[in-house]
């Protein structure tokens, strides 16, 4: 069984950054794409970006220029660099993996951009 362990979420201020990170328990090369999905409150989950098996990289419109989704084949580990974060980037973040036509989800880590 595949997991998913995120980290990183924490509270920060408008303009800040944090960076998230997705560990694999198995070698994430295996995946066909990656991502991070977000979902605030009373709101639909909704793709930031993703990361496929090649290396290329898809961003929401809301995040580009701000975040960026890179991913360490030899550790297992997705990440999620986010920088000048705004309060609505407020959301439980989950890291996601596809892979022989299967969704896998972490179970989330919450990030809230406040003063």
């Amino acid at each position: 069984q595949v997991q998913l362990v995120e980290s990183g979420g924490d509270l920060v201020q408008p303009g800040g950054s944090l960076r998230l990170s997705c560990a694999a328990s198995e070698n994430i090369f295996n995946f066909n794409q990656m991502g991070w999905y977000r979902q605030a409150p009373g709101q639909q989950r909704e793709l930031v970006a993703s990361i496929d098996y090649g290396g290329i990289t898809n961003y929401a419109d809301s995040v580009k220029g701000r975040f960026t989704i890179y991913k360490d084949n030899s550790a297992s580990t997705l990440w999620l660099r986010m920088n000048n974060l705004i309060p609505e980037d407020t959301a439980v973040y989950y890291c996601n993996g596809q892979k022989s036509r299967r969704n896998y989800w972490g179970q989330g880590t919450q990030v809230t951009v406040s003063s």
